[in-house]
């Protein structure tokens, strides 16, 4: 079970409010509870800010905790002056939140939702962080970007990334850059949609065909949106490549570079090998 406290110097009001939407987003798994330096009570404020969106936390109590409970913590989120944090042990993954205190001498209403709002987006992230499955393992980073001068971008990037592009056309420039493990290309800005068949996308490499393969495997199992699964594809620059959908819909994907041996069984038709038997397009 993972335990996360949150801490703050009265465990009044950010702190409180945080357990509160821990509670509500996190599951049966996750133990979840809030203390301060300096204990006090719950801020009445606090209470009303997150009544206003349906979640009680009336029956919360200030608390404190000693730095052996603390150090036995999976996560430790501090909201307010960092220096109040003790001494936490390496294995302890500890967060900062510096929100500013709602409490303070001209506290109102709207600074309690102010503080309440930044902290629901916040725990809104590390409650889908707790449990991420393990991904494929990469070995280089893909990104496209679309740019309005092709020529200037290129200039600047070879500044920033202090190397020369690898090769360039009129439509793209591509850099590769192994101290970053970063393969990134500048593309014309043409108006054309984003999507699975342009080159704007973000993507990692990994190590071969097999990898490719597991890791459609782990992206079903996360609930992934798949857009073309594993196949080998032999127009272009060949891969073994499975494409996916983030959540806002920007296409990923995840690729390896075929070997000489596998690049010497190129078909005479080009066309795509799958990769994994009953994920084929119903038409062929």
């Amino acid at each position: 079970m993972q335990k996360i406290v949150f801490f703050s110097l009265h465990n009044a009001a950010r702190s409180q409010m945080a357990e509160g939407f821990a509670r509500q987003q996190t599951g049966a798994n996750v133990e979840v509870l809030s203390a301060g330096a300096e204990p006090s009570r719950v801020h009445a404020q606090a209470i009303a800010a997150m009544a206003e969106l349906d979640i009680d936390i009336a029956d919360q109590q200030a608390r404190t905790v000693n730095e052996l409970e603390l150090a036995r913590a999976d996560i430790v989120v501090t909201l307010g002056p960092e220096e109040i944090t003790p001494a936490l042990p390496a294995s302890v993954h500890h967060l900062h939140w510096p929100i500013s205190d709602p409490a303070a001498e001209d506290a109102t209403p709207e600074s309690f939702r102010t503080a309440r709002d930044h902290i629901q987006a916040r725990v809104a992230i590390l409650a889908r962080l707790i449990d991420v499955p393990e991904g494929p393992p990469s070995e280089e980073f893909h990104a496209s970007i679309r740019v309005h001068d092709l020529a200037e971008s290129a200039r600047f990037y070879a500044w920033l990334l202090q190397t020369w592009p690898k090769e360039w056309t009129h439509r793209y420039v591509t850099f590769l850059c192994p101290q970053f493990n970063l393969n990134f290309v500048l593309t014309v800005s043409d108006g054309m949609e984003l999507h699975h068949d342009t080159l704007y996308h973000v993507g990692i490499g990994v190590p071969d065909r097999a990898t490719v393969i597991d890791a459609y495997h782990r992206a079903v199992a996360c609930g992934a949106t798949i857009s073309k699964p594993p196949r080998t594809t032999w127009r272009g620059t060949p891969l073994h490549e499975l494409w996916l959908h983030d959540p806002d819909g920007t296409a990923i994907e995840i690729y390896a570079r075929l070997t000489e041996e596998e690049l010497a069984r190129k078909p005479a038709d080009l066309q795509p090998e799958f990769l994994v038997p009953g994920t084929e397009p119903a038409d062929g």
